[in-house]
């Protein structure tokens, strides 16, 4: 399975109407990097108790990230129908009889009894549960291909992040394998250097008995020799080529390894005996810390 970023964006529309309106909803997700899979809603009023269902959602198709989703809810009404206010109306027409009983007027035209204020409503429909409920699963399915395209920006991300990460590894071993050939590193420059500082031991402390100036060789050709370092580097470089074939999420894994990466390469920087060890293992540093900035981003 292809390496994974935690970095990416996805969104999905949609749209749904009736006699009473049209209400469009567009969905907005965006993900960075994070040490698990940390979702944060931004949801309009009235659609809050959605989040459980979004957030199992979610889990089927991230493992890890920082995931912030808003919802956006556009609402357009249909021109709302106009209706008579009959208890008004009657009340008018009941003072205007009153009136006319005590002084003498014309007849009341219609159109000015009806632009009295009150006399005619708009009447505009309430959203019922049910047609609430049926939207809240529209945009839960809408929701469902935001994720999946969200996914699918991470997974292209995580393509191109490989590639950067193999380049990184092949790099490692390259300089690896040169610290190995490097001449301090082998076996004769080694007990070359072991027989120059005895001397110097038996030059400082003559006195020295046989078995403590054996526990004094052992330490110093301990700390003259770096294969087991070159050793377990090169191991580790075979164990991050076999994370990125795997099938399971790798970044956790693979970050735990740039720590190992980086333990070695600090030791062969210590125990190295010239310049020349010395320049690779600050090389090996600069990119194992390059390959390790670049594994946060991995899920």
């Amino acid at each position: 399975m292809p390496l994974t970023s935690m970095t990416g964006f996805g969104r999905a529309d949609g749209e749904t109407g009736n006699e009473a309106g049209l209400t469009r909803w567009h969905w907005e997700l965006r993900s960075v990097n994070g040490k698990g899979l940390d979702a944060r809603f931004r949801l309009p009023s009235g659609f809050e108790g959605l989040e459980p269902r979004l957030r199992e959602e979610m889990a089927k198709h991230l493992k890890r990230g920082n995931v912030q989703a808003t919802l956006t809810i556009d609402r357009v009404r249909a021109a709302a129908p106009l209706r008579v206010n009959e208890e008004a109306m009657d009340a008018v027409l009941a003072a205007l009889a009153a009136l006319q009983q005590r002084i003498e007027l014309m007849p009341p035209r219609p159109e000015g009894i009806l632009a009295l204020k009150g006399i005619l409503e708009t009447s505009e429909g309430e959203e019922g549960e049910e047609d609430h409920a049926a939207l809240e699963k529209l945009v839960l399915a809408s929701f469902a291909e935001a994720v999946i395209s969200l996914a699918r920006a991470r997974a292209e991300e995580g393509r191109r992040l490989e590639g950067i990460l193999h380049e990184q590894v092949d790099e490692i071993e390259r300089l690896t394998r040169q610290a190995a050939a490097s001449p301090s590193a082998g076996i004769e420059a080694m007990r070359a250097r072991l027989r120059t500082q005895v001397a110097e031991l038996l030059g400082a402390s003559p006195a020295l008995s046989e078995e403590r100036l054996a526990q004094e060789a052992a330490l110093l050709a301990t700390k003259a020799d770096v294969r087991e370092e070159i050793d377990r580097l090169i191991a580790h470089v075979a164990q991050a080529r076999e994370l990125f074939a795997g099938t399971e999420p790798a970044g956790r894994r693979l970050d735990f390894l740039t720590q190992e990466f980086n333990r070695e390469a600090n030791t062969l920087c210590s125990k190295a005996a010239d310049v020349g060890l010395t320049r690779i293992g600050l090389e090996l540093k600069a990119v194992i810390d390059q390959l390790r900035e670049q594994i946060q981003n991995v899920e």
